[in-house]
């Protein structure tokens, strides 16, 4: 088979490593890709937004099956496009992909089918918000109702910071379209965990868990970012949990996707709270999670391509699907100034001396240039420690991320650590 990965990010590389282990494959594509996918990829220079040249490529090429890793062109329907013509792809429609495209929708549909989350009301004019969240309770949480790069949450603990948040996001615009509508919610206090699942619009697949590390600094202070680390499996969700989690979210949000002719094919994130009243849902993505991906694909022993392919054709084979018994941690090499202005083009060093028997490597923001290897973006590596339990990869992740350098390379120092150290002896 000759498969096409959409992306360039470090989720993007994961898949593809996972997907050249597949027997059956005979080359992988990457549009755009990075230098660490170029390694087991060929690139190609096309935006991932470009979903017509993205079609055009696949057909010119004889694509068998494409796999897109972000959700931009998820939402502006390149599933679409590409089924129109004739073309395989694995990922939701834009009718399903809505889930993460809209988050008014996303908080509309949970209400209407009684999947738990925090309460929240939906404002389409400033002026009414502001009058809202100045005699609210706080803490409370300010959302965009678009795509923002997972920047688009703000945690409010005060009037002034809500109204500030709330005239940045609908009046400046800071976030373009995606704030042309908000969310205001309730702030829910606990563990923040991820269950992403393979689901071919009937059957669902639960993959291992996994907790993502948004904020840039140890202790979780500091602004969001797209995620600074995760590991997987949590010592958060014991299969008790894992069974409420599917039998009352996401069963019930395939069956009611399906119901309204949004049948869902593909990977559904959701990020959960932990909270003292239950298990709530804080948001839907419709894909792999970044940095989860990196953290969660390396435990996966089953075939990926053949789970992609069998979801594309609506028969998921639910008995297939095995996890290793391992543990792992990723920690994310950022540039320093991420999440806001950082530079580029630093010369990256030291990934020669690092062990593989004990991490993964998997680049993000990374390009070639005259033989080098230098940085391309804010999040630039994620190092993946893999060990019998959690607290040797948290070990093998760091003892390799020591190793690597560029200038103004930062990462937090905690990944995993809360967890490790909550369970004792893990191995």
């Amino acid at each position: 088979m000759k498969i096409l990965v959409v992306g360039k990010g470090g989720r993007e590389h994961a898949i593809c490593w996972k997907l050249s282990q597949s027997k059956e494959v005979e080359k992988i594509y990457a549009a755009p890709g990075n230098a660490g996918i170029g390694m087991i990829a060929e690139c190609a220079d096309i935006a991932i937004d470009d979903l017509k040249g993205l079609a055009d490529f696949a057909s010119s090429r004889g694509i068998d099956l494409t796999v897109v890793g972000p959700e931009l062109p998820l939402t502006l329907g390149i599933v679409d496009e590409f089924e129109s013509r004739g073309l395989k792809i694995f990922g939701p429609s834009q009718k399903a992909s809505v889930i993460e495209g809209s988050k008014a929708f996303a908080k509309d549909f949970m209400q209407k089918y009684h999947i738990p989350t925090a309460s929240f009301k939906i404002f389409t004019e400033h002026f009414e918000a502001l009058d809202f969240v100045k005699g609210a309770g706080y803490p409370l949480v300010v959302k965009a109702d678009g795509l923002a790069a997972g920047k688009g949450a703000v945690v409010c603990h005060n009037r002034d910071e809500a109204c500030a948040t709330v005239e940045k996001i609908m009046v400046q615009k800071v976030f373009g379209s995606a704030g042309l509508k908000l969310v205001i919610e309730e702030f829910l206090q606990g563990e923040e965990v991820t269950v992403m699942a393979f689901t071919d619009g009937k059957n669902v697949v639960p993959m291992v868990s996994s907790q993502d590390h948004k904020r840039i600094y140890d202790g979780d202070k500091g602004p969001n970012t797209g995620g600074m680390g995760a590991y997987a499996p949590t010592t958060l969700i014991d299969s008790k949990t894992m069974k409420l989690v599917y039998d009352e979210i996401l069963e019930p949000t395939v069956q009611g996707l399906a119901s309204e002719g949004r049948t869902y094919k593909g990977v559904l994130y959701v990020g959960l709270m932990l909270t003292t009243r239950g298990v709530k849902v804080l948001e839907y993505n419709c894909r792999f999670g970044d940095p989860e991906t990196q953290a969660v694909l390396p435990l996966l022993e089953s075939d990926l391509v053949e789970i992609f392919v069998n979801i594309t054709e609506g028969y998921l084979n639910i008995d297939e699907i095995k996890w290793a018994e391992k543990s792992t941690a990723t920690v994310v090499l950022a540039s320093g100034g991420y999440p806001g202005n950082y530079h580029t083009g630093k010369v990256i060093k030291g990934l020669d001396q690092v062990n593989p028997a004990e991490c993964l490597v998997f680049h993000a923001g990374t390009k070639k240039l005259d033989k080098e290897l230098i940085t391309n973006g804010g999040r630039v590596l994620g190092v993946t420690g893999i060990g019998s339990g959690l607290k040797e990869a948290i070990k093998n992740a760091y003892r390799n991320a020591e190793k690597i350098n560029f200038e103004n390379v930062f990462y937090r120092k905690d990944i995993g650590w809360r967890a490790a150290n909550r369970v004792g002896n893990f191995g």
